[in-house]
């Protein structure tokens, strides 16, 4: 019954907009057979091997810069040496369009100008601890769409990772820009919900979550 209620887009901290529902069931299906295929190469998704020695739990990939722990590279030196695949000019446009639509803003959406986009996949017990996006030299959004699975998404605040914080659940095909007082917010996924997403749509099981941003750095 609960998928038979609308739900409204809102705004859960100033800069941090949620439009539930945004990307359409065929554009879902599109975007995780595009994942499938960066998953293979040219620099597979594999699970992060942090500087303390930890691993993440969440299987990852890059396109246009490669990230790693805590910088960007061309070239993939911690997984295989390989050239990062690129980012491909579709998706550019529809993080334009994301942030034209999430903020109502048209001259925002032609602003942007994302250059890479992080592909991470969550699969049985797979989390994100709380984090902020600040390897990047911009403060440009953060687009962030998911598919497959829902989550429970936790949206706290600059200082620190502790509270406040405001619980989102995310669904498949929902999106999330958060930018301006909100860019440099802490976040991170504590739970994904098995058995959520439509079989028609998403993984088998599992979440997609792609994120695109705008590194700042030089080409």
């Amino acid at each position: 019954m609960a998928a038979l209620i609308p739900r409204s887009r809102t705004t859960p901290a100033p800069g941090a907009v949620h439009v539930p529902e945004w990307l359409p069931e065929e554009r879902q299906r599109e975007l995780v057979e595009a994942c499938r295929g960066w998953a293979r190469g040219p620099v597979p998704m594999r699970r992060t091997e942090l500087p303390g020695g930890g691993v993440m739990s969440v299987q990852s990939v890059s396109l246009g810069w490669h990230w790693s722990p805590y910088r960007y590279t061309r070239r993939a030196g911690d997984v295989n040496g390989a050239p990062v695949a690129p980012l491909p000019e579709w998706l550019v446009e529809l993080g334009r369009r994301a942030v034209a639509d999430a903020y109502q803003d048209e001259a925002a959406g032609r602003a942007y100008r994302p250059d890479v986009a992080l592909v991470n996949f969550y699969g049985a017990g797979a989390t994100m601890g709380m984090h902020q996006d600040k390897d990047e030299r911009s403060d440009a959004p953060v687009v962030s769409l998911s598919v497959g699975d829902a989550c429970l998404f936790r949206l706290g605040n600059t200082e620190g990772r502790g509270r406040p914080w405001q619980d989102l659940r995310l669904e498949s095909g929902d999106l999330l820009v958060f930018g301006g007082p909100s860019r440099f917010a802490y976040h991170g996924v504590p739970k994904v919900y098995p058995g959520t997403a439509e079989p028609s749509v998403g993984p088998a099981t599992g979440r997609l979550n792609l994120t695109l941003r705008e590194t700042g750095l030089p080409g």
